[in-house]
């Protein structure tokens, strides 16, 4: 039986300190990493999302010992090219997009088949834009129209390649970044701007890489390697997961809001310019760097009135996991906001910038839609008093989330359904929500 949730009032106003789980994308790559390193790796406030359990259980097929007690993850890494798993192995990456690809360049040298498959969400996405580069390095994938489910064939000498990244995927680059440590040589890449995780945890950890930032992409130079370090982390908390109640706390009357411990990383704070153009009353406190890493603390108030915008295209990879509750904001800003070169939005867990259109029309609001483009007819006055179900939407945890706020702020009676997607990347999000309400 489907499960679903029925909200059918809007939060109180409230001032509260509130503590988000650890950041999606640096617990997979930790994980994935911790697995190459030499000897013990332990993590604090790693995610136990459903994402990262999948990473874990990838990890401990391919011969890696895991242990998770409390709040810590324990990983015994094998070394570069140390897996030991039986012939004809499945690895099953669930719903992650970003372990499916990257764990994809940790395979490259692999000396057995490895099958790569995934949940039906996954399976429509598109793996074609990871195993084109990685069949430079000499691995074979078979594929039915680039997509899982995979096989790998690796090769016994990866060669250094030469790869233009023109997507803005810091999948795709991370997957050839891993990839390259296995090689006898130095691989170069030519990366449009995205998150830059990977880069940062390949300089704490001195391995050699070099970075030379352009204004529109990156020369990212990484030479192979014989051992890895291991890497203690306490994992700074998700700015994707934090901007839903960012996005809450702006929206509600009379509210203000702590959100501690998280990563402002400049690669994805773009959710944040954007808020603030947009009139969002937020601001940084304790701001601090770990491991390169730059954490603060954040500070939200309640908004009276918004702006709408002409959204900075440069900023889209900075925020492509946050546009659905951007989306939110720009619904009750005066004016038309226009939002543009999101096709990346379409390759997520569901064609997200559909169904960011779908949730805003079903609300009253008014949009104009392209294969990459929206435009927002916000109503500073907008209040919702009529039934809204939300359903069909390929288990997207965005869109279940965002929805969930929408309902919280502007009124109606709301059904929304597949709550348990949530246990993709914020296990927590409900129950953080009702300490709000509380």
């Amino acid at each position: 039986m489907t499960k679903k949730i029925q909200i059918k009032n809007t939060i109180k106003s409230f001032n509260k300190i509130i503590n988000i789980e650890g950041d999606k994308s640096i617990s997979i790559r930790w994980a994935l990493l911790a697995s190459q390193a030499l000897g013990k790796s332990v993590s604090e406030n790693l995610l136990k999302s459903e994402d990262v359990i999948s990473t874990l259980k990838c990890l401990k097929k391919l011969g890696v010992k895991v242990k998770i007690f409390r709040n810590k993850c324990e990983i015994i890494g094998m070394g570069i090219n140390g897996f030991k798993y039986k012939k004809d192995v499945v690895l099953d990456v669930g719903n992650s997009g970003t372990l499916g690809r990257l764990i994809t360049g940790l395979l490259v040298h692999s000396k057995e088949k490895i099958k790569l498959v995934g949940d039906k969400s996954l399976s429509k996405r598109d793996f074609s834009r990871v195993t084109r580069p990685l069949e430079k390095f000499g691995a074979k994938f078979k594929t039915k129209s680039g997509k899982l489910p995979i096989i790998i064939n690796g090769t016994d000498n990866p060669k250094p390649i030469k790869y233009f990244e023109n997507k803005g995927s810091a999948q795709c680059k991370s997957s050839v970044m891993l990839a390259a440590l296995n090689t006898k040589g130095q691989t170069i890449i030519r990366a449009k701007k995205s998150r830059n995780h990977s880069e940062l945890l390949f300089r704490y950890l001195h391995l050699p890489i070099e970075v030379k930032k352009r204004k529109y992409f990156d020369i990212i130079k990484i030479n192979g390697v014989k051992k890895i370090k291991s890497l203690n982390y306490k994992i700074p908390s998700d700015i994707s997961s934090s901007a839903f109640f960012i996005v809450l706390t702006a929206l509600s009357i009379n509210s203000k809001l702590k959100i501690a411990n998280v990563n402002i990383n400049p690669t994805r704070d773009g959710v944040i310019k954007i808020l603030k153009m947009m009139g969002v009353k937020i601001s940084f406190k304790n701001m601090r760097n770990y491991k390169g890493e730059r954490v603060a603390d954040i500070y939200v108030e309640s908004a009276k009135s918004f702006k709408a915008i002409n959204c900075p295209s440069n900023l889209n990879s900075n925020a492509i996991d946050e546009f659905l509750v951007i989306f939110l904001i720009a619904a009750k800003a005066k004016g038309v906001s226009y939002f543009k070169g999101l096709s990346e939005l379409n390759q997520k867990e569901s064609p997200r910038l559909k169904w960011g259109s779908k949730i805003l029309k079903l609300m009253g609001i008014k949009t104009i839609i392209t294969k990459d483009s929206i435009k927002i007819f916000g109503n500073p006055d907008l209040e919702i008093k009529k039934k809204i179900i939300i359903k069909d939407y390929l288990k997207d945890h965005r869109v279940f989330m965002t929805s969930v706020i929408a309902a919280s702020t502007f009124g109606g009676n709301w059904v929304i359904h597949d709550r348990d997607s949530i246990k993709t990347s914020f296990p927590s999000f409900l129950k953080v929500l009702n300490e709000l309400k509380n």
